[in-house]
């Protein structure tokens, strides 16, 4: 067994990219207070923005990265989970109508333009398209051993990350939004059908990805043992991102209703005097 080689990459691309993002991003948060005294641009934005570039970071720079490209599948999974399904909810969560303004005549006449392509039922097909098209043996392995390759999947799963979390933020009100229990049956739907891969990986017994068969093993793991480690990290992570989602959805409904049923109340008092 080998003593792993960490070390944090400094990848210009990656790291110029975070810099770009965040000098946007926060010019637009500080317009946004300006325009609404604070309003859509508090520190409940200020803290997702944040934690979705510590992700960013700890995926792309810190030593995880190298850990997932020189030895573990499972090491490369932690860092797919967090690239393509932690990192996109936070960004969106940093995002509100009122930091959105500048672009929602645009995004609005995008959707409009797209049609049932820009609708809930089109983002979870492109996520567990782009999730699993990126599983298959022969793209997976052929992303480890090219860089340029690498970067494409990392955008794609970025990419899908945000399609499946939109209609649920929506920083963007969308045209055909999910309502009633939608969107209970939407985030069930997305993480149920992500989970038949990481049940397929965490249950295997023969080695999937031929790249891992031939890098240096660490900590005691063989191949296969790796790859049901990964199986059973997206397994836990995609049920603790599900109940928690569900907590919120169900709470936020329960207020919704509350808050419909008072308006019903003053109508009919207004109608009564």
């Amino acid at each position: 067994m080998a003593d792993p080689h960490l070390h944090w990459t400094l990848d210009p691309g990656p790291l110029a990219a975070m810099a770009v993002g965040t000098t946007v991003y926060v010019r637009r948060f500080r317009a946004a207070r300006a325009e609404a005294g604070g309003r859509g641009a508090g520190w409940p934005q200020a803290a997702a923005f944040s934690g979705a570039l510590l992700i960013l970071l700890a995926a792309l720079v810190s030593p995880l990265d190298r850990l997932g490209e020189d030895y573990l599948f499972a090491a490369h999974m932690a860092q797919h989970i967090l690239l393509g399904d932690l990192a996109p909810l936070l960004l969106l969560l940093s995002l509100s109508r009122v930091i959105m303004r500048p672009a929602t005549r645009r995004l609005t006449g995008l959707e409009r333009r797209l049609g049932a392509l820009a609708s809930p039922p089109a983002f979870i097909l492109l996520w567990l398209v782009l999730v699993y098209l990126w599983h298959v043996p022969a793209l997976y392995d052929g992303a480890l051993r090219h860089a340029s390759v690498h970067a494409v999947q990392h955008l794609c799963f970025f990419g899908a990350g945000v399609a499946v979390w939109w209609p649920l933020v929506q920083p963007v009100p969308m045209r055909r939004r999910l309502t009633g229990m939608a969107p209970l049956g939407y985030i069930f739907a997305a993480k149920v059908g992500l989970a038949a891969l990481g049940i397929y990986l965490a249950w295997s017994t023969g080695v999937v990805y031929d790249y891992y068969s031939h890098v240096p093993r660490i900590w005691g793991l063989s191949p296969v043992e790796d790859q049901n480690v990964g199986g059973a990290l997206m397994l836990v992570e995609q049920s603790l991102v599900l109940v928690t989602a569900m907590t919120v959805l169900f709470v936020r409904m329960l207020g919704q209703s509350e808050e419909d049923e008072r308006r019903r109340e003053r109508l009919e008092d207004a109608a009564a005097a």
